[in-house]
């Protein structure tokens, strides 16, 4: 049953509709592999009987007909969803063995549309990273190596574990978060497709809060259609969360075509940063060329305050997590501190024992920007700049249809060599963070690879609420490059 974790979601639903196999074969078939890629440390919590109960079940209603757009495939949760009655941990130490007694909107969804849970997946603890290197579990390990290299890769971050397991055939799909670039960056590491919709097509409650105003669900997958399948079921208004967005919901996977005639391809110049990998910058010019090809028109444009977005970034979302996080206090959530002498040493024993070095960071950063004497300076500044932001992409959809970038400055690097000054590290972020800023849908699409081997990927970004349109040529980019044909070629060489 090795094969049936090769599929993708989309082959492994017609398979279950004609009968080639059943949901509990596809099931047992993901924990076999599961098993064989422990390695990984892509998961948190294995959910074993929860995956056969729920595949039977599944089996039952493709039998009777009442099978959902989900039905019976086996996916895994990063460990930011709360899922009810199995544990979850937002990677940290604070939430311990937290089992939470209701279910996230998102992952509540996944189940209606008869998806199976695996598990709960590894990740950068409360998605604070952009290597999966945070974790209170341990670091996840990229599924992809160079050949004749003995090193392991990062999967990127926060998402690792959904990428990892996705790359690894563990899971069919994962759902991942995104604040900066935590859906896109690990897919575009891990040889994905990574969708972070618009902000509040996915609803956030029940999610375990890093930045709200930033923060979006998503699907991490290994094609555009199956993100396209996955988004349709996770989407959906919610009465729950106030930034739930009432739009309708359309078969996104129905209406892609891939015909790219007269689209109008968006090029910001301010995109060429320093220290952009020359294999990124040659695939970036070889999607243009797709384009040109296809009967797309490309236009250069001008997003002047893109520079600014990054510090922005950085100043806006530590300061929403220094909000969002200080509930964790030992009296009302979280593990609490033994002995403590007082309230205060009970606050202080508590979280400095919970939270790991790149949380205090943040928490740090953020309660500093917050403060009085410094609102002004920085986070009203901050939030000066994101409407600035956000005025230059309107202006740039006035001219384009989607915006074409690179999703990351370079490949994956391995563990142990990535940079150890922080500040260098959140530069991983550059080209992905304004769409999180302007609240804008933005994919990305595994297009190439490295000249050592490793995947690469392209990023789209469209207007608000115009996933079908960038979904359309994310599927154009996918069969341009034949990502999937050129991978096997790869494995099958090595």
């Amino acid at each position: 049953m090795t094969e049936l974790t090769n599929l993708t979601l989309e082959k492994a639903r017609d398979g279950l509709k004609t009968k080639e196999f059943s949901s509990v074969e596809l099931t047992k078939a993901h924990l076999k592999r599961m098993d064989e890629t422990r390695d990984l440390n892509a998961f948190i919590t294995e959910t074993p009987e929860l995956a056969i109960s729920g595949a039977e079940n599944a089996d039952a209603r493709l039998a009777n007909g009442t099978a959902g757009l989900m039905e019976g495939i086996p996916v895994g949760i990063k460990d930011l969803f709360c899922t009810r009655g199995v544990k979850t941990t937002a990677a940290s130490k604070i939430l311990g063995d937290f089992i939470p007694p209701y279910e996230s909107t998102v992952t509540q969804n996944l189940w209606n549309s008869g998806a199976v849970m695996l598990g709960k997946l590894n990740m950068d603890e409360f998605a604070m990273g952009s290597a999966n290197l945070n974790s209170a579990y341990g670091s996840v390990k990229n599924p992809w190596h160079v050949k004749g290299e003995e090193k392991d890769y990062v999967p990127g971050g926060s998402s690792g574990g959904s990428a990892a397991s996705v790359a690894a055939g563990a899971v069919m799909a994962a759902t991942g978060t995104d604040t900066g670039g935590s859906i896109r960056q690990p897919a575009a590491f891990c040889g994905l497709v990574g969708v972070k919709p618009t902000y509040g097509l996915c609803s956030r409650w029940g999610v375990v809060a890093f930045a709200s105003s930033l923060d979006q669900a998503g699907p991490m997958t290994k094609t555009v259609r199956d993100s396209a399948i996955m988004l349709e079921a996770m989407a959906g208004h919610d009465p729950k969360d106030a930034t739930s967005a009432k739009v309708d919901i359309p078969s996104y996977n129905s209406l892609l075509k891939g015909d790219m005639k007269g689209l109008k391809i968006g090029i910001p110049k301010e995109y060429q940063v320093g220290g952009l990998d020359a294999d990124i910058e040659a695939l970036w010019q070889q999607n243009i060329a797709w384009f040109k090809e296809n009967g797309a028109e490309i236009v250069d444009i001008s997003l002047p305050h893109s520079k600014y977005a990054l510090p922005s970034y950085y100043i806006l979302a530590p300061a929403e997590a220094s909000s969002n996080l200080s509930r964790y206090d030992g009296v009302r959530f979280g593990n609490r501190a033994n002995d403590p002498k007082d309230l205060n040493d009970l606050y202080e024993k508590t979280r400095g024992e919970g939270f790991g070095e790149e949380v205090k960071r943040r928490i740090m950063i953020g309660t500093y920007v917050l403060s009085a004497g410094y609102y002004d300076a920085y986070f009203v500044k901050a939030l000066k700049v994101r409407r600035l932001i956000c005025n230059d992409f309107k202006e740039a959809y006035k001219k384009v249809d989607l915006i074409l970038t690179p999703t990351t400055p370079t490949p994956a690097f391995a563990i142990g060599e990535e940079p150890k000054d922080p500040i260098a590290m959140y530069m991983n972020d550059v080209l992905t963070v304004t769409a999180n800023i302007a609240g804008l849908p933005s994919m990305s699409i595994p297009a190439g690879f490295s000249s050592k081997g490793l995947p690469l990927g392209m990023q789209l970004t469209a207007p608000a609420f115009e996933e079908t349109k960038m979904l359309d040529a994310g599927l154009f980019i996918e069969t341009a490059a034949e990502f999937a044909a050129k991978t096997q070629e790869r494995r099958s060489a090595s």
